[in-house]
């Protein structure tokens, strides 16, 4: 990727190699990974701990759970590509502080509509399979799902992952 300024949204399901895929777009010089996720449990720092050891020490980590757009805002910077892991995490932050996800939302595509240089942000897809039984759960799905249409609409690409493999929904490869 140039350091022209240019936004990308990589979705997919969980283990499609979003995440791999959203890396490798910016392989080259020292990026910037911003983390969303918070290890709670056992299971969840390994996780983590799977992916700093992926991305090997060229990479600098901000860890921000829930100040994510005013976060990305303090970082941005033309010559530094920043990577964003990911929307999913942020937004089950953000419904457990009690945070509105609408202003949230609409602050994050302010930031990355004013953004730079590059910026390659990682959701799930969670819409594509069974409706979920509870209440929090189908809240969770249609945030989500709103989420993901406002930071495609307003990112120059959006790439959809699946099985490792890159289709691209909007923008050039």
């Amino acid at each position: 990727m140039s350091t022209s300024a240019s936004t990308t949204l990589v979705l997919g399901g969980a283990r499609s190699g979003k995440s791999t895929y959203a890396e490798s777009l910016l392989s080259r010089g020292n990026a910037l990974y911003i983390a969303t996720g918070q290890a709670f449990d056992d299971e969840m720092a390994e996780r983590i701990r799977l992916h700093r050891d992926r991305r090997g020490p060229r990479w600098d980590t901000v860890e921000e759970p829930l100040a994510l757009p005013e976060a990305l805002d303090r970082v941005l910077d033309p010559a530094r590509p920043v990577l964003v892991d990911c929307l999913t995490l942020w937004l089950s932050n953000l419904m457990h502080a009690g945070r509105d996800v609408d202003a949230e939302t609409a602050r994050l595509c302010e930031v990355l509509a004013a953004a730079a240089g590059p910026v390659v942000l990682v959701s799930n897809e969670v819409g594509l399979g069974l409706v979920p039984e509870t209440r929090l759960g189908r809240e969770f799905r249609d945030h989500q799902g709103r989420v993901n249409q406002r930071v495609a609409q307003t990112c120059h690409r959006v790439v959809f992952v699946a099985a490792g493999l890159p289709l691209f929904l909007k923008g050039a490869p």
